[in-house]
């Protein structure tokens, strides 16, 4: 373990204080200083820096400390033979080490860093007196010191900090890489951010590249006239699409596991991703102590117990969605249906494209809202973990998306049977929601930095009598605690940042794919957008926003199963599409081309369906990785426990013979 001492560690956590009025005289109780020593004492490398209206603790720590605090929490970690083995810090060369070097991931150094924070308590005989700007309180005896401090809005935050070095390798190697338009570091990005944005990012450029075959498809359909034949060439795109479309979750879930295999993620992180961090509320509703004391008592009551706990738990989860889908159908389906309505009615080009700029600026605040509202609803279920109950947000808040979105579309499509005004609405959509969003989604972070920043500069200007003198941060930490952080439109208590863009992926998937047959040309407008996200999004997360709080999620979860909805829906609206361009005087008589695209549909249905049979979801390496594992770790474990036999056996051999 020598070697991995020597390397100097970074400062990764900042704890931010405020900048005091009054300095105190005697040390020992002064506040900051008693926190410095409470670090140093838990091993932690530490750094003090004054900036313009706060003080920072910068700390890191070394491997010493990190394999402590990873043995206190009984962190497994993959070995060399594939088993996940609980971590100790006297075998560290026996666990497999990250794609950086580091035995640590960053999500487990940041478990590692919170435990080791939140864990300074008083152990001494008698309460600390500590002080503070003038202000005086007591930390009791076996009292939490950062929670104390939390408490007396001492310590302001605690918050990950970017690593210099790392972060301005992946600005060149990612950020700005614009040559290879969809190539991303994967693995230098799982090491500095963690499996969750690994994923996204992942499955973000594997969706890009496989866009390119349908975009230039899209685009010949478009150019070329194929007059009469149009009507044979746009089934024959709607169902390359459509197989495209299946292939590619299907190819997903090849490369997801092949990712995992990769990374030397912990099957307990993939079996249960949610960890608990400590000092930090948690909202999860974990059957309770009594219940357990019931089921060790009487184990038939306790099996009643639980049920009608589980099942009570799922009634909840059933009133949750039933509310919400009410509200949709009440309160939301009425404003979609009337301002799809004036769009139609309305003649001037002009007036519908500002009526569709207000409509969508309007509607961001409403899902907003019904987001918070299932954000409150979700944290009286009794889901299982993190990731679950992010999941159950995740299907309730793209219920009112998926109206806002499509809904006005199906109207035009569907009821008027309007095909020009349905590609200027697509193109609309296609073009304002896309750029508008992407502007948005990066000015509006720079923007609040930036007005943080003034603020401290106008509030320090006030303090030294409206002096001219100019302000600098100079200060790397000051910077980053001004940036904001990386977290959901509806609320950081479930999801971070991911969600907002996992969502504009969807959505963007829906429409390109739903009215495939109408605008062929948006799966071209969609390739440019994601080429754009790719390298915007990268920017975003390691030069405007702070590191973000990682999350130990080995999948994409249910957005995959969301997007596999949008293309059954794809089927069904193509196919309408598809008889309204054939069905022009609209009799609606079965005849046979009539008939051909309605048996398309079920053939199409059929095939979505009998495609996982046919492409296995673990490429053949990874099944023969995890069998070779499998076998070392059997063999290992039949040799000890056979040594142990023996070894019993002579030593009850030898006790009989002295008998």
């Amino acid at each position: 373990m020598n070697e991995h001492v020597n390397e100097e560690p970074a400062f990764e956590i900042g704890v931010v204080i405020p900048r005091r009025a009054v300095q105190e005289k005697d040390e020992s109780s002064d506040c900051a200083y008693v926190l410095v020593e409470e670090f140093k004492k838990v091993g932690f490398v530490v750094e003090r820096v004054v900036g313009i209206a706060d003080e920072f603790i910068k700390l890191a720590a070394p491997l010493e400390t990190l394999g402590r605090a990873a043995a206190e929490l009984q962190i497994k970690k993959r070995t060399h033979i594939g088993m996940d083995l609980q971590f100790e810090v006297e075998e560290v060369d026996a666990f497999v080490k990250q794609p950086d070097g580091s035995i640590f991931s960053w999500c487990e150094r940041f478990q590692c860093y919170c435990h080791l924070i939140y864990g300074i308590v008083n152990n001494s005989k008698s309460a600390i007196t500590l002080k503070f700007d003038g202000k005086e309180f007591h930390w009791e005896v076996g009292e939490n010191l950062i929670q104390k401090l939390e408490s007396e809005n001492i310590v302001k935050q605690v918050f990950p900090l970017h690593d210099e070095r790392k972060r301005k390798k992946l600005l060149r190697s990612w950020a700005l890489h614009w040559w290879d338009f969809t190539h991303q570091p994967i693995d230098e990005i799982y090491s500095y951010y963690g499996a969750k944005i690994a994923i996204y990012f992942a499955f973000l450029g594997m969706y890009t590249r496989w866009l390119l075959f349908p975009a230039v498809f899209g685009l010949t359909l478009q150019l070329i006239d194929f007059g009469s034949l149009k009507l044979v060439v746009l089934p024959i795109f709607f169902i390359m699409v459509t197989l495209w479309a299946i292939m590619f979750c299907q190819f997903w879930k090849r490369k997801n596991s092949a990712l995992l295999a990769r990374w030397p993620i912990s099957s307990t992180v993939v079996a249960d991703p949610a960890y608990k961090i400590p000092g930090r509320k948690s909202s999860s509703l974990q059957p309770p102590m009594e219940l357990i004391k019931v089921f060790e008592i009487d184990k038939a009551k306790g099996k009643e117990v639980f049920q009608r706990y589980e099942w009570f738990g799922r009634l909840m989860r059933f009133r949750n969605d039933a509310m919400v889908i009410f509200s949709i159908i009440c309160l939301q389906l009425p404003f979609e249906l009337a301002y799809a309505h004036l769009y139609e009615v309305v003649g001037s080009d002009v007036i519908k494209f500002g009526l569709t700029a207000i409509y969508l600026f309007a509607i961001q605040y409403i899902t907003k809202i019904g987001g918070k509202v299932s954000v409150r609803l979700i944290k009286l279920e009794n889901n299982e973990n993190t990731e679950k109950r992010a999941d159950s947000l995740v299907y309730k808040v793209f219920g009112l998306y998926f109206m806002q979105t499509y809904i006005g579309i199906f109207y035009h499509a569907l009821l008027h049977r309007n095909f020009s005004t349905l590609r200027k609405v697509l193109i609309q959509r296609l073009l304002l929601s896309e750029v508008f969003e992407n502007l948005l989604e990066n000015s509006l972070p720079y923007l609040k930095y930036s007005y943080k920043k003034y603020r401290v500069r106008h509030k320090k200007k006030n303090e030294k009598g409206g002096s001219r003198e100019k302000i600098q941060f100079t200060s790397r930490v000051e910077k980053e605690y001004l940036k904001p952080s990386y977290s959901a439109s509806i609320g950081e208590e479930l999801e971070d940042g991911l969600f907002d863009d996992f969502l504009e992926l969807a959505l963007q998937f829906g429409m390109i794919l739903m009215f495939a047959c109408a605008f062929p040309p948006a799966f071209a407008f969609a390739t440019v957008n994601n080429i754009m996200e790719i390298r915007t999004d990268a920017l975003k997360l390691l030069a405007i926003l702070r590191r973000p709080v990682p999350r130990a999620a080995a999948t994409v979860g249910a957005w995959l199963n969301i997007f596999k909805f949008l293309i059954l829906m794809s089927i069904c609206t193509n196919c309408a599409l598809l008889a309204w361009l054939y069905d022009v005087e609209g009799k609606w008589k079965i005849e046979p081309g009539l008939a051909a695209i309605l048996i398309m549909e079920h053939v199409l249905l059929l095939i979505k369906f009998g495609v996982s049979r046919l492409v296995p979801e673990e490429p053949a390496w990874v099944r023969a990785h995890r069998a070779k594992h499998t076998t070392q770790a059997q063999d290992m474990c039949s040799k000890k426990l056979l040594r142990t036999i023996s070894g019993g056996e002579k030593t009850f051999g030898e006790v009989k013979k002295l008998e």
